[in-house]
């Protein structure tokens, strides 16, 4: 048997933790095999919980700590906290390679520091990018950034575009990585003076891993005809909010419609298959995980909001990107 991929698991952080995370990896564990789960926190909440799950004793160990970092906590306030909370314990196992990736629910911007004070940079990457999953008509986009950083340089969006492009290689495997510039306009003379060198970086110097197609506006980011869309944190941010708003608008407005007459719930009732079809389409819990890219080490994000449906396809993104190499990938690749 090849050696098990070990994740170690922040099991305190986000909403109804740390019952949504155990769920999580109960479903998870479904799905998979020879995946081994450090699981951090306090052992008297995940106690009682885990003994009614159905997880094999020998894929799980508790690591035991009391301290944890709270959702409204600063950056600096959780660094100072100490290295006996649990989302500073998970990031240390993954520093002292007891683990192959680190995942966790709970403060992002703890998360971001606290790993950035326990992990390298890789090699010849300046500033590392929020990445996350966005559906498209044909498939899947990777975005970034999505918050990391709020203002870039050329050097930045070109490494974006590597890390992007890899991060989708390894969880799109028999796909081509097409990439495009979030821009104000397709023509080659729209945007800022960054978006326009980086387009002339990214048009003459060609490269393996990706296809690229230059700009892709707001309203094309899901057509499907580029799947890594690369942008600072400050626009990707402002996009991934928006599109996340105006997904659950559209969710509850055809809920109403359909049940606030007859008429809407004998229609809801002959379209039902085709309703699930549009549900699951926007459904973030299916596309949940984000990746702090740019570290030597994977550092995944999982929602706060999300339920163990959510967390345990973040697990699913954790075993895909260790499985792929993503690392190595962007390594072998970068400029």
């Amino acid at each position: 048997m090849n050696n098990p991929i070990k994740i170690a698991v922040d099991a305190m952080g986000g909403e109804d933790s740390p019952n949504k995370v155990l769920k999580g990896i109960e479903i998870h564990n479904t799905t998979t095999q020879n995946i081994i789960y450090n699981i951090f926190g306090n052992k008297n909440s995940i106690n009682p919980i885990i003994q009614k799950l159905n997880i094999p004793k020998n894929i799980f160990n508790i690591i035991h700590t009391e301290n944890y970092i709270k959702d409204e906590d600063s950056p600096l306030t959780a660094a100072k906290k100490g290295k006996d909370t649990s989302m500073w314990m998970s990031i240390e196992s993954l520093k002292n390679n007891n683990s192959d990736a680190i995942i966790s629910a709970g403060n992002t911007g703890a998360l971001f520091v606290i790993a950035k004070l326990n992990l390298k940079m890789i090699d010849k990457i300046e500033k590392p990018a929020l990445s996350a999953l966005w559906p498209n008509k044909n498939g899947m986009n990777v975005v970034l950034d999505l918050g990391a950083n709020i203002e870039c340089n050329e050097k930045n969006l070109v490494d974006f575009s590597l890390m992007g492009s890899a991060l989708h290689k390894s969880l799109f495997d028999e796909e081509d990585a097409k990439v495009a510039i979030l821009n104000i306009g397709s023509e080659e003379t729209k945007g800022n003076n960054v978006i326009k060198n980086t387009y002339q970086i990214l048009n003459e110097n060609k490269n393996s891993l990706f296809q690229f197609k230059g700009y892709v506006e707001g309203n094309q980011i899901m057509d499907g005809n580029v799947n890594v869309i690369v942008t600072d944190g400050f626009t990707g941010n402002i996009a991934l909010k928006t599109a996340e708003g105006t997904a659950n608008f559209i969710s509850s407005e055809l809920k109403y419609a359909l049940n606030s007459t007859w008429i809407g719930k004998i229609s809801a009732l002959l379209n039902i298959k085709n309703l699930k079809k549009f549900k699951k389409k926007l459904d973030p819990r299916l596309y949940n995980g984000a990746i702090l890219l740019g570290l030597d080490k994977p550092v995944i994000k999982s929602h706060g909001s999300t339920d163990e449906v959510g967390f345990a396809n973040s697990l699913q993104v954790c075993e895909k990107i260790i499985k792929s190499n993503l690392i190595g990938k962007i390594k072998k690749n970068i400029i």
